[in-house]
């Protein structure tokens, strides 16, 4: 019996059915058909196979960019697990990341690398030189393997022949409960079978052109424009600055982009920056990451005249885990869940599963749910039992299906796109004070312009917490975890429970009540 194709032997047979289609452009300048993306990549295999060669999982640290496809491309194809770092971390995290997947190098851009000044303990490979000075027996090679072979025998030789559906396609790393990264590890059918859920709501053809912001290292910038090309065929147009309205819009008429995947933060700059004929070929608007303000989702369509849908995903699911779309939308949900995805609703203490309207733990189970953290079997157990992922939200289903977020268990807040941790930020702050006791409570409260902002409950005096904030402006941690001074407001004591427990809900009053 036929077994199901990994994401390199489907790469391959749509690169050749499509070979004369536009697949990828960028802001440089770039700009290929399918088959020059197959024969690029094929060309990169061979620069890239010494420095690989004792390495499975394969560090890179590119932004949305042809050369950031095509770098993953050539990985795939060589049966190798892309590791895309997420260059927003601090450089512990990156780190972290470098350590558990044991990587020695990493392929970068020179230009990213310079702009974040920072220096690697392992052996780095800038795209721009990898690229340089083609020879003539390297050029015939990729020419030949991209037309000349079959896919087996292509992948043969490349060493990406071997691998399996239930093989690792991918490691993301996600920040958990304890702000340390985790390596989410996502397999050929997981990723291919979102794609496909993904794509039966929204209708993915050839014809499309999808604007490519969102970096590699989030699982939705993975499927959407890495996988979504090669299973779907259409192209994507990439910009490292999702926030940089003037050439998105520029972009996005030149190429008349039909998609736009992006998260409400930066659909602001869209409306403010993009000119409404730049984005007059727009068919869809989906966002995630954060929740959708109506005011964002209305002086989008007042625009635009077009509506963007809310969906809701999380890295462990692919991540998509349910939509809205253009055959069923409610305003303020996240919609469906993708078909082949089963969810049940949980009490979050009993585990007894709720009936619609009650809100609970949303648990999922379906080909798109990760394998597990790397390395990490106690955390993967605690999230996932017998195929059931806890998502950590809780979430009420109404009569008609439709899921609708009533908070979250964790405590997180989601900035911008990026969760940010309180207890991580609390446990820095209070390591900064030098003292034992608990000066600092941080709670999330809504914001317009991010979706969430922290607000830090204190207690110690104004001198002190200039000292502090000075401090924690130079911690090696990211910048989102960083409060600036209007931020923090000083009581007279942290709320506490009897029990003697922080208590969190009046935490969140007093910042509402002076922030709101």
């Amino acid at each position: 019996m036929r077994r199901n194709p990994t994401l390199q032997e489907t790469l391959v047979r749509t690169c050749r059915q499509q070979s004369g289609d536009l697949a990828f452009a960028d802001s440089s300048g770039a700009e290929i058909t399918f088959g020059e993306a197959l024969t690029k990549s094929l060309f990169l295999t061979g620069r890239l196979k010494s420095i690989w060669r004792d390495q499975d999982q394969v560090g890179i640290l590119l932004p949305p960019s042809v050369g950031g496809v095509l770098v993953n491309w050539a990985a795939l194809l060589m049966g190798k697990i892309p590791v895309n770092l997420n260059y927003t971390l601090s450089k512990e995290g990156i780190l972290s990341c470098i350590e558990q997947c044991g990587i020695t190098d990493v392929v970068v851009s020179g230009k990213l690398m310079d702009r974040l000044g920072l220096e690697l303990p392992v052996r780095v490979h800038v795209l721009e030189d990898l690229v340089k000075d083609p020879s003539l027996f390297e050029k015939l090679r990729a020419g030949f393997l991209a037309r000349a072979t079959s896919v087996e025998s292509l992948l043969r030789r490349l060493g990406g022949a071997a691998a399996d559906t239930d093989d690792l396609a991918t490691i993301i790393f996600s920040s958990g409960s304890t702000g340390q990264p985790k390596g989410v590890m996502l397999s050929h059918a997981n990723v291919i079978s979102n794609v496909h859920q993904v794509g039966d709501v929204y209708h993915f053809v050839p014809e499309d052109r999808m604007l490519g912001v969102l970096p590699f290292f989030h699982s939705f910038g993975f499927m959407a424009t890495i996988a979504g090309p090669a299973v779907c065929g259409f192209a994507c147009i990439f910009h490292f600055n999702p926030m940089d309205a003037k050439v998105i819009g520029s972009l996005a008429e030149k190429y008349g982009v039909t998609i736009v995947i992006s998260t409400p933060t930066f659909l602001q700059f869209y409306v403010r920056g993009v000119k409404p004929e730049e984005f007059a070929a727009l068919r869809l608007v989906v966002v995630g990451a954060e929740k959708l303000p109506a005011r964002v989702a209305d002086s989008f369509v007042d625009k635009f005249g077009i509506r963007p849908f809310e969906a809701f995903g999380c890295t462990e699911c692919s991540p998509g885990v349910a939509l809205n779309g253009p055959e069923f939308n409610r305003v303020g949900s996240i919609g469906k869940v993708v078909r082949d995805l089963e969810a049940k609703i949980v009490h979050p203490e009993t585990g007894e599963e709720l009936p619609d309207g009650q809100a609970g733990l949303l648990q999922v189970k379906g080909p798109n749910v990760m394998r597990g953290y790397l390395g990490l079997r106690e955390k993967t157990e605690a999230v996932l039992r017998d195929g059931w992922y806890n998502t950590g939200d809780i979430v009420r289903r109404d009569e008609d299906g439709f899921l609708w977020i009533e908070g979250r268990l964790s405590r997180f807040s989601k900035i911008g796109g990026e969760m940010v941790p309180h207890g991580n930020v609390e446990e820095v702050l209070n390591d900064l004070a030098g003292e034992g006791e608990r000066l600092f409570l941080v709670v999330g409260v809504p914001d317009d312009k991010k979706g969430e902002q922290l607000v830090v409950l204190h207690t110690v005096d104004d001198d002190r917490l200039g000292t502090i904030i000075e401090k924690l402006n130079e911690a090696s941690i990211p910048n989102l975890w960083k409060p600036k001074a209007g931020q923090f407001l000083r009581v007279v004591e942290i709320p506490q429970l009897g029990s003697g427990k922080v208590d969190l809900k009046a935490a969140q009053r007093i910042a509402e009540s002076v922030v709101g």
